[in-house]
């Protein structure tokens, strides 16, 4: 009877176990067509007027010039880092003047563009979820729809251009300084001559290298300020919900950076 007992116990304790996954992959998926939806949405509104120019400048000043001391700072240690570990690696096998194109490399096609998207989904995208999603809790948003003003065109959309525009831009800066910063580190502090360094970067440097991840920034920018707003508009339960609704957004920012990264590394690294 005892045994009975618990292998009835057992076989309830599986069914509540496929349940449980059956049930959370089915909001997921919920969770998932409404991002799709709001999205669309926002990408309709985007033709429509009026176009709040006032509202986008302001987000770009936001998202782009508030960003760029912490861009420089990241990009300057990133690319100084990345020369002394490439310098110390290469130089086992004697090709330390190597050093300058595979830092350039490295920056311009993956680092530059992924380091620069977590660190605008760390700050600018938490921004936009907790803004809109305080503003969703003190019934600001529903104040706006019955003065007849949509508030996805208001609120989502100048941030979401704002994001696609100023993250290839931030990530381009980063590009730059980190090659600075390697350059500096490299002549001056690993005594790899100079000629030598910068023939090198123009021997195996190409446009195509800066078009990679200035793309991949562009649609990173995008899904960030698309996960930020999204997630401002479906706060609930007050500042406990601002608050998860942050975190939620930062963290699945990051993660569809990093993997939007391995899709279209895939994709362009055949067509560039």
């Amino acid at each position: 009877m005892a045994s009975k007992t618990a292998s009835h116990s057992q076989k309830n304790f599986f069914i509540r176990q496929i349940e449980g996954l059956g049930a959370a992959i089915l909001d997921n998926l919920n969770g998932f067509g409404s991002f799709i939806t709001f999205v669309l949405n926002a990408l309709l509104w985007l033709f429509r007027p009026p176009f709040r120019l006032r509202l986008f400048f302001e987000q770009l000043y936001f998202v782009g010039n508030k960003s760029i001391f912490i861009i420089a700072l990241s990009g300057s240690f990133t690319g100084m880092v990345m020369a002394y570990q490439t310098y110390f690696g290469f130089k086992l096998i004697s090709v330390d003047s190597l050093v300058g194109p595979v830092t350039a490399l490295t920056l311009a096609k993956e680092l530059a563009p992924v380091l620069t998207g977590l660190i605008v989904a760390g700050r600018a995208g938490a921004a936009m979820t907790a803004q809109i999603g305080s503003m969703k809790v003190t019934e600001q948003i529903d104040a706006l729809e019955v003065m007849g003003i949509n508030s996805v065109q208001y609120l989502a959309v100048p941030r979401i251009v704002a994001g696609t525009i100023s993250v290839p831009m931030l990530s381009a800066l980063f590009l730059f300084i980190g090659n600075v910063g390697s350059y500096i580190v490299g002549t001056k502090f690993l005594s790899i001559d100079e000629a030598m360094y910068l023939s090198k970067l123009g021997e195996f440097m190409f446009l195509g290298d800066i078009w990679q991840g200035l793309i991949k920034a562009t649609f990173f920018g995008f899904l960030i300020s698309c996960i930020g707003t999204y997630f401002g508009f479906n706060v609930t339960k007050g500042a406990e919900g601002v608050g998860k609704g942050t975190n939620l957004s930062v963290v699945w920012g990051m993660i569809m950076v990093l993997i939007t990264d391995y899709f279209l590394t895939s994709f362009l690294i055949h067509i560039l």
